[in-house]
């Protein structure tokens, strides 16, 4: 639950973008994506592996980006 300290002059829209700010650094959306289907753990690391070597081509500079 997101708790957004605001003071009693504050204007609703500051308060609104504070809560906004503080739902995105949560990454409230990501984990319910996240949630909606069922990934094998071995297919969550295989991504993982091809996501490194990905990386580290580009970096080698094997392939541009």
């Amino acid at each position: 639950m997101l708790i957004i300290d605001s003071k009693d002059c504050e204007n609703i829209d500051k308060a609104l973008k504070k809560y906004k700010k503080k739902y995105e650094k949560a990454k409230v959306l990501l984990q319910l994506r996240e949630r909606q289907s069922f990934t094998k753990p071995s297919v969550k690391r295989r991504g993982e592996v091809l996501k490194a070597i990905y990386k580290q081509q580009i970096f080698n500079g094997t392939i541009e980006a």
